[in-house]
């Protein structure tokens, strides 16, 4: 720390850390250790005592798996070499590859064990700290350089920087200005079985699109417990029940007992929503930022918040506001040139997908370059915009589809017949039911 730093430390008799990062979930324990690896001194809030239990599905894929510090051993619970796809319990479809496509996770020993890294890397964890506002300006600040980070008990943290992880209810984002487009409802439970119905599951997922305008269900393995769950539009809350309970029964799961049953919101950001705001940044949920298809955050909140922990090192060290501004619009760009694209491309998919999951279904379950796109985008080797950017055939399908969802707006729709997605009609080239209860021959 400077000698300029020091001064303001001692004159208060409280630290000035280089970086503060409030909450502890995989943005906020990326941006720690990202700011820690750089020699800072950086504090990590955390509302909670770790490991603390994350509504969660706990699927490790393959741009989460490298986006984690060197030296990170995954605590997979089961690695899934096969995805059972349905549409609202219909036209069933096993699909598998000899290889492994990702891994699960259970979220309290993940975010604990991202917490260490941090730690081991300098960064300093305080659990029990839960963050009321942020002041950038008053009585409470030093000095231009500085943030005062408030906490519920009225104590200020002063930092030169500070990264928002703090989750979809973000205190920061608030401070921000985040703004969100799109809100989710997601129900979960965790679903002890026996061994037998364990063994049936083991290595394998299902993915069911649902009943509701872009919801899916899923099932998700972890040795002893199947972690179940669905996922629609905020705002249909007794219907997105509904699905949970009928899924459930569906799946002969309705006469084990949950050890947790939970909900959360998912929300995703504006295209236009900040990033920043004087030395304040905020990352993953904070800021909105998950695939706004599938919702899928983790790698999201891995790869934001290791950006988050890099450019607030930069904007500690701004002499002055100018130069804080410039770091955080540098931060603002790296997402926004990266997962940006990624969102964009994720949010024409879920338009198509909202009208058309039997097309989607069935260009998974029966095409095969579509599931080798979907294998490589879960292992890694391409993104959903990557892969959008560098196959013609992917771009083209993509744009046929959105002219077709431009000529099925209400107007249109009116005039035109119902789509064979709320019969159960299979789309083109997919096969009768019993046809998609085999399973598929590996990749």
């Amino acid at each position: 720390m400077s000698s300029e730093n020091a001064d303001a430390g001692q004159e208060r008799d409280e630290p000035v850390w280089d970086v503060v990062v409030v909450g502890a979930g995989p943005a906020g324990a990326s941006a720690a250790y990202a700011a820690a690896v750089a020699g800072r001194r950086v504090l990590l809030l955390e509302k909670s005592e770790l490991p603390r239990y994350k509504t969660c599905g706990g699927g490790i894929i393959g741009p989460s798996r490298d986006a984690l510090p060197p030296g990170f051993e995954l605590p997979f619970k089961d690695r899934v070499h096969a995805v059972t796809f349905s549409l609202n319990g219909r036209l069933t479809r096993t699909r598998r590859s000899k290889r492994m496509l990702f891994g699960l996770i259970n979220r309290p020993e993940f975010d604990a064990s991202l917490v260490e890294h941090a730690q081991k890397a300098g960064a300093v964890l305080r659990t029990g700290a839960t963050v009321s506002r942020v002041e950038q300006h008053g009585p409470a600040v030093p000095d231009r350089r500085t943030v005062a980070v408030v906490l519920s008990d009225g104590e200020t943290v002063l930092a030169h920087a500070v990264v928002g992880a703090d989750g979809s209810a973000s205190r920061i984002g608030a401070h921000v200005g985040v703004k969100m487009d799109q809100v989710d409802l997601g129900l979960e439970a965790e679903i002890p079985v026996p061994p037998t119905v364990a063994e049936d599951w083991a290595g394998r997922i299902h993915l069911d699109w649902g009943p509701l305008r872009g919801s899916y269900g899923w099932v998700f393995p972890k040795g002893d417990t199947l972690t179940v769950g669905v996922i629609s539009a905020r705002g249909e809350g007794a219907a997105t029940k509904r699905y949970m309970e009928d899924f459930v029964a569906r799946l002969g799961l309705a006469g084990f007992e949950p050890s947790i049953s939970s909900g959360h919101l998912t929300r995703c950001r504006s295209e236009d929503s900040p990033l920043s705001r004087g030395r304040v940044l905020v990352a993953g949920d904070a800021a909105g930022l998950l695939e706004p298809w599938t919702r899928e955050g983790i790698s999201f909140a891995l790869r934001s918040g290791r950006l988050a922990g890099e450019w607030a090192v930069r904007i500690a060290e701004a002499h002055d506001a100018v130069d804080a501004r410039r770091q955080a619009l540098n931060y603002a760009f790296a997402i926004k040139a990266g997962l940006g694209v990624e969102m964009a491309i994720g949010r024409r998919m879920l338009s198509v997908f909202e009208r058309r999951p039997a097309v989607i279904h069935g260009a998974i379950t029966s095409v095969r370059p579509a599931w080798k796109a979907f294998t490589d985008i879960v292992r890694g080797s391409t993104t959903l915009a990557g892969l959008v950017r560098t196959h013609p055939l992917a771009r083209r399908a993509l744009n046929v589809l959105d002219r077709r969802q431009e000529a099925a707006r209400p107007e249109a729709a009116e005039a035109a017949a119902p789509e064979a997605t709320d019969d159960g009609a299979p789309a083109a080239g997919v096969h009768g039911e019993a046809d998609h209860r085999r399973a598929g021959s590996p990749e």
